[in-house]
């Protein structure tokens, strides 16, 4: 596989993208008229989608900011580039000419995908749903104004006086988040009103970029008295929509830490949570089609539990969730396996997306982020391992800059506190020297 710098000069994406349904076939990835699958991310999540492709036949090509990226590792060819530019995302889709765009970073020109969309490419789950859920703002409208599921008393706020007046509506303590980011940036919670001005400073310095001095709207919304979070993975594909057992989780910092699945719950509450997460999805996909899209593919549906048993809706990825790598663990067909089949056209029904757990039995991961400055070394894996009914994925990223979640230890155990704790012993078994 050969790095390849890309030519900005190449044609748009709506001269260079043909029909998705035009000659797609399966089992000739080197053949001449393949599916030619192209990832927009290649991180841990899509290295293990792009295994997925590539059992059913399809031929991959991952792009990335940087090269060794671990989904550009297993991929039939790989590009290096700033996928933020526009002319060479245009250049990208020119050259590789896709049937299939699946976006798995938001660091993406949305109005380049709008365009592949719009020239036949099926962009993965659509190029609509991507820009609604990359929007805070657009998609909490959508979930709360359009479809009526419950979430937190919200403001939005483009100014620090709007977020002032916004606070002391919704109350304090509060949450303040810009519209337009990922992973905790940007946000912070705020428990009086002399800590506003930092909290606006702290979401204009963690917001996605845009233009040089441009002001980035925020949200404000209550904190809510969180007993626990859930995360629903959702399947759209051509037989409709699906949803697999709630995943348990635990975050730190915006960021997953450990997750599980079957989540220990109340009767009654995951057929609550996979309600609220099935009409987030069906609103999701109608736009979609609206604009003569699939809307098909993986969603990870957040959702709060509240002290009093209460059920809420707060975000939607449109691609495989972190938390569901536990689904490798857990499930006959993982996350991954499932946006496979989805995205390739192929029906998942609610038979694909049950569990593979005897009765009692639970399914954890926790993630294992490293610090230091350099190559990261695993040794000391036989020992991690040694426990039955464990496992473990290395990501194989090249360095690590500060902290960066780097492999993740499963297990399968005898209820939710048997399974996390092997986990965790496998992560802490593991020696890891950074250099």
């Amino acid at each position: 596989m050969t790095e390849h710098a890309v030519n900005t000069s190449a044609a748009s994406a709506a001269d260079s993208i043909s029909s998705p349904a035009a000659g797609r076939t399966l089992g000739t990835p080197l053949g001449k008229r393949p599916t030619r699958v192209l990832f927009l991310g290649s991180g841990e999540l899509g290295k293990e989608v792009t295994i997925e492709l590539m059992r059913l036949g399809a031929w991959v090509c991952a792009a990335d900011s940087y090269a060794g990226a671990p989904a550009q590792q297993v991929a039939h060819e790989y590009r290096v580039l700033d996928m933020a530019n526009a002319d060479e995302l245009k250049a990208l889709f020119d050259e590789v000419r896709p049937d299939i765009i699946v976006p798995e970073v938001e660091a993406i020109a949305t109005d380049v995908l709008a365009g592949a969309a719009a020239a036949g490419a099926q962009v993965v789950p659509s190029a609509e749903i991507a820009a609604i859920c990359m929007d805070r703002e657009r998609l909490r409208v959508l979930a709360h104004e359009e479809l009526g599921l419950p979430t937190t008393p919200y403001r939005f706020a483009g100014s620090l006086e709007e977020l002032r007046a916004g606070a002391e509506e919704v109350g304090y303590p509060c949450v303040v988040k810009p519209v337009m980011s990922s992973s905790g940036h940007g946000q912070s919670v705020v428990r009086a009103a002399d800590a506003i001005d930092a909290a606006w400073t702290e979401a204009q310095e963690g917001r996605r970029a845009s233009g040089e001095g441009d002001v980035a709207r925020v949200i404000v919304e209550a904190l809510a008295p969180l007993k626990r979070e859930l995360t629903v993975l959702t399947v759209s594909s051509s037989a409709g929509i699906v949803t697999c057992a709630p995943i348990g989780q635990r975050q730190e910092s915006g960021d997953y830490r450990e997750s599980w699945q079957p989540a220990a719950e109340p009767d009654g509450e995951a057929e609550r949570a996979q309600d609220i997460a099935r009409t987030a999805v069906e609103g999701l996909v109608a736009k979609a089609k609206a604009a003569g899209e699939t809307g098909w593919g993986v969603f990870g549906v957040e959702l709060f539990v509240l002290t009093d048993g209460s059920i809420l809706f707060n975000e939607v990825s449109p691609r495989p969730h972190d938390t569901g790598m536990v689904t490798m663990a857990s499930q006959r067909l993982s996350e991954f396996a499932l946006h496979a089949r989805a995205v390739l056209g192929l029906p998942v029904t609610a038979g694909h997306v049950a569990l593979a757990l005897p009765a009692g039995e639970v399914a954890a991961s926790h993630a294992i982020v490293v610090a230091g400055d350099g190559e990261a070394e695993f040794t000391n894996v036989a020992e991690a391992l040694a426990e039955p009914g464990t496992d473990l994925r290395i990501f194989a990223k090249p360095e690590v800059h500060g902290h960066r979640r780097m492999a993740v230890a499963l297990a399968v155990g005898q209820g939710e506190a048997d399974a996390r704790a092997k986990a965790a012993r496998v992560a802490e078994t593991l020696d890891i020297d950074v250099r």
